[in-house]
């Protein structure tokens, strides 16, 4: 069958971390590989990613469907942590994705979620799709999404307690100061949806992962040959990254690019804590200081500063106040109006990143702001405030050796002014850190071959479409959505969430 033949639906949970990637992933279908697309949207009241879902110009390569926001208020706990509403959320979304696919004139016939999606692949089964789990971020974090039931009965007390580092076989350990957010409390309800959603990743007729193979060799051949892996997760993986925004036609070039256009090369270090990141009122005065004693050129893209809470614009990212900020240490704006800008709420990234003016970039390590500044060629200081963050700062740094990162964890303890400002010296101008502006370039040459038609990347995503042809000739035989979660002791808590009742803290035997 011709791949013109195939349409992929694609859902998409909120958060413009998860919507950047597939959006990308959508366009490399469309255009590589002749696909029809529909991409539909789970929305929140305060979704902040009208801009990427309606953009003012370009070519219209795929249908976007936005599915109105669900009422979960009754479902939650006042507190409930951002990985637990994400999970309800898309759980309680499903009968508007029935009703939308039911609606359409040309059936899709491969279904892709992301991970937070997987409940819906019952959806799938209906309406006799393939169905692909997509991960946008790294297979190191795969693996131990896969292998986090495992743990659940290896490891006593808390993961942050443990004195060793967490075993994950055939991939490096994680230690505990790195385990992910949903792991931070094993009697959190968001613990609990991250090992069904690791169990749930064999739902799937594969993984689809926002990485390549010269980035994480390792932990891709942990989950291809690793027993001790493959026995968690019995689906292939597929390595298709990097997915990440090309930078925007010129157009009218706005005023910060044109001030980027005056300075010399690799001069400015840009610094972004990301879509949903926050510091504290304290921690902004640090980095304003560092950033001024290091001397260097600067963009820095400031939020108001939230209090004990570092990811407390994920809902809301994009609807804070105009204007210039006023909590800045007294005069800072006017003493470095010469070496830098201070832009409040947002920047274009892409464009800042992708810019010859831009040598380094100071991040909280989310994976599409890390796969940008990989892609650019862009050195980086690693400051990891939520999720995944601190995983990726470890590989970046220890691994990858394309970044420095602060002594202490930033989600932790307030990082001074002099070690921000010898990081950014670092990184900039130190000898010290050439090596990593070599190793970057390195990887930014690895990731455009990758893609390449003779990429390892490309040919990945070949193999998952040529498995979608084989499917479509015969089909597979429907699975039980509830078998694995009743093996692993997880039967009453699914009962519980069909049935509609409010979700507050499970009791299970037994995750980010």
């Amino acid at each position: 069958m011709d791949s013109s033949k195939l349409h992929a639906l694609i859902l998409s949970s909120p958060g413009m971390g998860h919507l950047i990637p597939i959006l990308q992933l959508g366009e490399r279908l469309v255009t590589d590989h002749k696909f029809e697309v529909t991409i539909l949207v789970v929305t929140t009241p305060s979704s902040a990613e009208s801009q990427l879902l309606h953009p003012p110009t370009g070519p219209k390569l795929f249908n976007i469907i936005e599915l109105p926001p669900v009422d979960v208020s009754g479902l939650l706990d006042p507190d409930a942590k951002v990985v637990t509403q994400l999970a309800v959320m898309m759980r309680e979304a499903r009968p508007g994705i029935r009703s939308a696919l039911s609606n359409m004139e040309i059936r899709p016939t491969v279904f892709i979620v992301d991970f937070f999606g997987t409940e819906s692949f019952e959806i799938a089964d209906e309406f006799d799709m393939s169905k692909y789990v997509f991960v946008p971020t790294t297979a190191w974090l795969t693996a131990l999404m896969a292998y986090c039931h495992v743990l659940d009965k290896e490891v006593k007390g808390q993961y942050v307690d443990q004195k060793e580092p967490l075993r994950l076989p055939g991939c490096k350990a994680l230690r505990p100061e790195d385990v992910v957010d949903p792991m931070l409390d094993r009697n959190d309800q968001m613990y609990h949806e991250y090992v069904r959603m690791g169990i749930q990743l064999n739902f799937s007729d594969g993984v689809l992962l926002n990485t390549w193979e010269d980035l994480e060799p390792t932990s891709l051949k942990a989950l291809r040959e690793n027993e001790d892996l493959l026995s968690v997760l019995k689906v292939p993986v597929y390595p298709i990254g990097p997915l990440r925004r090309p930078p925007e036609a010129a157009g009218s070039r706005i005023e910060l690019l044109e001030w980027l256009d005056m300075q010399p090369s690799e001069s400015v270090i840009y610094v972004s804590f990301g879509s949903a990141g926050t510091l504290s009122a304290e921690q902004i005065t640090e980095v304003a200081w560092g950033l001024e004693l290091s001397q260097q050129r600067f963009i820095w893209v400031v939020r108001p500063p939230i209090e004990g809470n570092v990811d407390g614009c994920y809902f809301t990212a994009g609807n804070g106040p105009d204007g210039t900020p006023d909590y800045l240490p007294d005069g800072f704006l006017t003493r470095t109006h010469k070496m830098g800008i201070v832009v409040p709420m947002w920047a274009p990234q892409v464009e800042i990143l992708s810019h010859p003016s831009v040598g380094g970039f100071l991040s909280h390590c989310g994976w599409n702001s890390t796969l940008e500044s990989i892609t650019n060629g862009v050195p980086m200081i690693a400051w990891p405030l939520y999720a995944e963050q601190k995983m990726n700062a470890t590989m970046l740094t220890k691994e990858l050796g394309v970044a420095v990162r602060p002594k202490e964890l930033p989600a932790k303890k307030v990082v001074g002014r002099e070690e921000i400002a010898k990081m950014i010296r670092t990184v900039m101008e130190y000898e010290a850190g050439e090596a990593i502006r070599e190793r970057v370039k390195e990887l930014k040459h690895s990731a455009e071959k990758a893609l390449s038609k003779a990429g390892s990347s490309y040919g990945s995503l070949c193999e998952v479409i040529e498995d979608c042809k084989i499917s479509l000739q015969s089909p597979s035989p429907l699975l039980d959505p509830l078998l694995d979660l009743e093996e692993e002791g997880w039967e009453d808590e699914a009962e519980e969430e069909e049935e509609g009742t409010p979700i507050s803290i499970l009791t299970s035997p037994l995750t980010k």
